[in-house]
């Protein structure tokens, strides 16, 4: 079984798991990585050759690490990164949405893979600014999608700025769905570029329940553009336990946190 990455070509489901181990750890050795996959070491380097490749992992001695950062991870490795927990979230989401409901979707590779846990509903009206969104969405012929205009981001496939704003303020939707770059200690929701932020909290203004999805790893994770608080949400849809500290605000707050597989989920 292969994952497709626009514009990457396939990896395998070993390669991803190896990308999350490593993202995970820090660095693991093509000896330790051929013992858990029982594989050999000669599969092993041609698992890590190829993610290295692609920019998802870099060599070092004896093994291999996650790249420097420089700002955020392109979409398509962001893509296969705990892909896992994205699924799960997104079975989650799929049983809080009902047939002919109005959502709108951010950007994000999280939201995309919601939107595919949603192409089987009916009669769903969508309004995204994410094209990976609208063209899964487009394989439901009784899902009506509806698109923002603007300058496109052509390795996100995202449209933002000014026009985005005014096109998510223009509908009155059941739900909104976003991700976020990551959430600071306090509750802060943080992202890369203030347009991501503008974007998001226009879909947050102009829904009537906003999810807010996210796997674990987005805690504590670093980004530099403030935009909002984990507060701000009525649903946190997360695959595991959140920090203690955040639960007991939220709980406080009257925001809904959802973790773990979905609840008809066997």
């Amino acid at each position: 079984m292969t994952i497709a990455m626009l514009g990457q070509g396939d990896i395998s489901e070993r390669q991803a798991e190896i990308a999350d181990l490593v993202q995970a750890n820090g660095f693991m050795s093509v000896d330790s990585l051929a013992e858990r996959f029982d594989v050999t070491t000669q599969t092993i380097r041609r698992d890590v050759n190829r993610l290295c490749e692609l920019g998802i992992l870099r060599r070092t001695h004896g093994g291999v690490e996650p790249p420097v950062p420089t700002g955020n991870v392109h979409y398509s490795t962001r893509r296969i990164l705990n892909l896992p927990a994205k699924r799960l979230i997104a079975s989650h989401v799929a049983t809080l949405i009902p047939d002919g409901a109005s959502v709108a979707f951010s950007i994000g590779t999280t939201p995309e893979i919601v939107m595919q846990a949603l192409v089987r509903h009916s009669g769903l009206k969508v309004f995204t600014n994410n094209l990976n969104v609208a063209f899964t969405a487009s394989e439901n012929p009784t899902v009506d999608v509806t698109i923002a205009g603007g300058r496109l981001r052509s390795g996100d496939r995202d449209i933002l700025g000014a026009g985005t704003q005014d096109f998510f303020a223009s509908y009155k939707v059941d739900f909104g769905i976003f991700g976020v770059a990551g959430v600071d200690e306090d509750g802060t929701l943080l992202d890369f570029h203030e347009e991501e932020v503008a974007a998001r909290q226009a879909i947050l203004a102009n829904c009537r329940q906003s999810l807010l999805v996210l796997d674990h790893s987005k805690f504590g994770r670093a980004a530099h553009v403030r935009g909002g608080h984990i507060s701000d949400v009525s649903h946190v849809v997360c695959d595991a336990s959140i920090p203690a500290g955040l639960d007991s605000m939220l709980q406080a707050r009257g925001t809904k946190v959802l973790i773990g597989a979905a609840p008809d989920a066997t």
